[in-house]
């Protein structure tokens, strides 16, 4: 096989964790072609479906899935935050990436973190987990809900004079770029609260009667993520949740162990 055909989101981040994939086969893989296909899912459609409601499962990943079912595409890289417990029965992981961090950053008008925001600030965020843990450390706060890629969320809060900040995942910045960071506007990470099962993790996935994508993909497959994110999805299926709910989990191999923090608590 001499040619791979990846299917993704069409955002800044869906193509910068794209081209991170790609450059990885490529470095794998001397001889092999690797193209992009751009397929636009439900989500980034449907702006106005709140995150927060009851909505459809997959909203991000749906379309990409289809294509790849139907041989469209020969793999889909997804954020793996966003992909359910239940994975279609022809679906497998052929690879997880090396995580990037897993953490949660405040960006604000105010420098200081989530202590310099103001008595009652209004802090934007399209995550019912990150509502119920910043909540948890600052009660005062006015949390609203934001729609749109990364970029437009924070070129939002820099032309919004009611937003005070915006809760992100640090992964998603540091793949971006910090310049897509506007003027004036503070990052800081958020120590205390835990990330959603998965963050800060890119899956690629293919077909399970595949074998040769699962070959080539093998060769990027980090295998201390791929515990890790696993035990994560395992407490995220054994508690009945998605990508859109209230839980969080962080595991990390510390001494030959698999440690695993959980919001709520196990």
């Amino acid at each position: 096989m001499d040619r791979i055909i990846l299917g993704t989101r069409g955002s800044d981040l869906a193509l910068a964790q794209t081209r991170i994939v790609a450059d990885k086969l490529r470095a794998a893989h001397a001889q092999l072609k690797v193209d992009v296909r751009v397929i636009k899912t439900t989500g980034d459609k449907r702006l106005d479906l709140s995150l927060s409601g009851s909505i459809e499962r997959g909203l991000f990943i749906k379309e990409l899935q289809e294509a790849l079912t139907a041989g469209e595409i020969d793999a889909a890289v997804h954020s793996l935050k966003d992909l359910p417990t239940d994975q279609p029965a022809d679906l497998v992981f052929g690879a997880i990436l090396e995580r990037g961090d897993s953490s949660d950053v405040l960006v604000s008008k105010q420098p200081g973190g989530l202590a310099g925001l103001p008595i009652e600030a209004t802090v934007a965020t399209s995550s019912p987990r990150r509502q119920v843990q910043i909540l948890l450390l600052r009660e005062d706060l006015r949390i609203v809900e934001i729609r749109g890629n990364v970029p437009t969320r924070l070129r939002k809060l820099a032309t919004d004079r009611s937003l005070d900040g915006l809760l992100l995942a640090k992964a998603g910045l540091d793949r971006l770029g910090h310049q897509f960071v506007p003027p004036g506007l503070h990052v800081a990470v958020v120590e205390q609260m835990l990330p959603a099962p998965g963050q800060g993790a890119i899956a690629v996935e293919c077909r399970k009667s595949d074998a040769l994508t699962a070959g080539l993909l093998q060769a990027i497959n980090h295998e201390v993520t791929a515990l890790c994110v696993a035990a994560e999805r395992d407490f995220l299926r054994a508690q009945g949740g998605g990508c859109h709910v209230a839980i969080a989990a962080r595991a990390v191999i510390e001494d030959g162990r698999l440690i695993l923090r959980t919001f709520p608590p196990s």
